[in-house]
């Protein structure tokens, strides 16, 4: 043998001696970095892709880690009859049976595949890992799903992607935990579209099985699968689209309601001479900026990351609004019942104007000036990830926390008032017994606007999914209600019925 081919085969071999070795170490890095957590989940994912180009170089490969454990099999087209593998990493159950995930592909996985005498290459990856497909920081997905012992369960032929088989891959999942059937679903991982989404869960394409200790998976395509354990009341995608119909109903028809009503008492000026009305004006243009802001907030969020900020702004700062006006309302009907005798606080109106629509207007502009990134882009989930719906609202957990106390603290306020009033016309009725319109009249104006916004408390658990129907109904026809309201009680009122209870 002459000198230049020796010295070309001894430097084929030391390439790949060094290709192997780079191989190596990539996977022990990328098994090393998945039992750091979820800090460096991100980075794991992106060295989780060069190391499947990688692998397409080796005749074969295997490697099992604590975290990790990956198989690669070549083979021909034609001489595939399909193969049964099993994970090393397993577990014991009662008695001592050994549990092992288990992947068998069928013979018709390379049915798609035309080309014949082509060599394939078929990669088979096993992770333990409770953040390698999870966003950082996070050992949940974002609507509070897990996955089932952290386990998922990867294979894909590196000659392309394989999806629509007419005979199912079945992925096995062992477990020794007691699993809800109805919420523990088989689903695959769908990488996210921009290059700053991770991706989410979906079960399209998976049907789920369930036996003593094992959830069965049946997926008609190729790529990274796992158990889901979704937390009871998570809604499903027909529950989302009937909620959004309603809402997006009920709010256009307050709205054009408020709206009527309003331009109604514009043109009656003698309507707007007491503070009474004056308080149910300004309340029902808190309504209209509310239903307005809310049927605009789904479409903007289409739109530029700026202008998706400023719409919720602006229905973070009507719903605040609406609340205080609310607010203002028990107030003045407390006032009007309590106190027997006319009040006079000077400059009533333009107090309550500044407490309902100034303080909450100051506090969203403070926020969005100091901290904008707290409004954005929100993802309703639901059961399929694939299927979710995305609106401008708040982004930042302190802020929605907040929210929900100031609405939690107007609501005690409300009910306070409203169980003060019961206890006046109860009174009155039993000493006159001619109170029963004003009875029914003040419990009818202080219970749409209040009561059936304490039906947020009730999100949880079994009482989930119809208290968000329920919700949903009441709260987008609230203008429609207290459009009805005040029609027919001011129809029926007799001019100068109404006192003042303060100017």
């Amino acid at each position: 043998m002459s000198a230049p081919p020796l010295i070309a085969l001894v430097l084929c071999l030391t390439t790949s001696i060094l290709q192997a070795q780079e191989m190596v170490c990539n996977i022990d890095a990328l098994d090393k970095e998945l039992q750091q957590g979820c800090g460096s989940a991100l980075h794991a994912r992106k060295r989780s892709n060069c190391l499947e180009e990688m692998l397409a170089d080796p005749e074969k490969y295997n490697f099992t880690g604590s975290t990790i454990e990956i198989y690669v099999f070549k083979f021909m087209t034609e001489h595939f009859r399909g193969l049964n593998l099993s994970s090393r990493m397993d577990g014991k159950q009662g008695g001592g049976r050994r549990l092992r995930h288990a992947m068998n592909f069928p013979a018709e996985l390379v049915e798609g595949v035309w080309a014949r005498g082509v060599e394939q290459e078929l990669v088979c990856i096993y992770m333990h890992s409770p953040c390698f497909f999870q966003e950082p920081g996070l050992l949940q997905d974002a609507h509070n799903s897990s996955v089932l012992n952290n386990n998922v369960l990867g294979a894909f032929l590196q000659s392309g992607h394989v999806a629509g088989l007419s005979r199912p891959v079945e992925i096995q999942f062992w477990h020794d935990t007691v699993l809800d059937a109805s919420n523990a679903t088989c689903v695959f991982w769908q990488p996210g579209a921009g290059t700053d989404s991770t991706g989410s869960w979906s079960r399209e394409g998976c049907k789920t099985m369930h036996k003593e200790g094992t959830v069965i998976c049946h997926c008609n395509h190729l790529t990274y699968f796992a158990v889901l354990l979704l937390p009871a009341g998570t809604l499903s995608p027909a529950q989302l689209a009937s909620l959004t119909h309603m809402s997006t109903i009920g709010c256009s028809l307050s709205a054009a309601a408020t709206l009527c009503t309003l331009l109604l008492c514009c043109f009656s000026r003698q309507r707007l001479r007491d503070n009474t009305t004056r308080i149910h004006m300004h309340l029902l243009a808190a309504l209209l900026l509310l239903n307005c802001s809310f049927l605009l907030s789904t479409p903007l969020a289409a739109s530029a990351k700026g202008l998706c900020r400023v719409t919720a702004a602006l229905l973070h700062a009507s719903l605040l609004c609406t609340l205080a006006w609310m607010a203002a309302e028990a107030f003045h009907l407390i006032l009007l019942l309590v106190k027997v005798y006319n009040v006079y606080i000077q400059h009533y109106l333009l107090k309550l104007c500044l407490f309902a629509w100034g303080l909450p207007t100051l506090a969203v502009v403070a926020v969005f000036v100091f901290k904008r990134d707290t409004y954005g882009y929100h993802t309703i989930r639901t059961s399929e990830g694939y299927r979710n719906a995305t609106m401008c609202w708040l982004t930042s957990l302190p802020a929605y926390y907040a929210t929900f106390s100031y609405a939690g603290l107007i609501l005690l306020f409300n009910t306070l008032v409203l169980g003060r009033v019961m206890m006046i016309l109860r009174r009155i009725q039993r000493q006159k017994g001619q109170a029963r319109k004003d009875c029914v009249t003040v419990l009818g104006l202080t219970c749409l606007l209040g009561t059936t916004w304490g039906l947020v408390f009730f999100s949880f658990g079994v009482f989930l999914i119809p208290q968000l129907y329920l919700f949903t109904i009441l709260n987008s026809l609230q203008g429609l209600f207290v459009c009805l309201w005040y029609i027919t009680v001011h129809r029926q009122s007799k001019p100068g019925s109404v006192s003042n209870a303060s100017r």
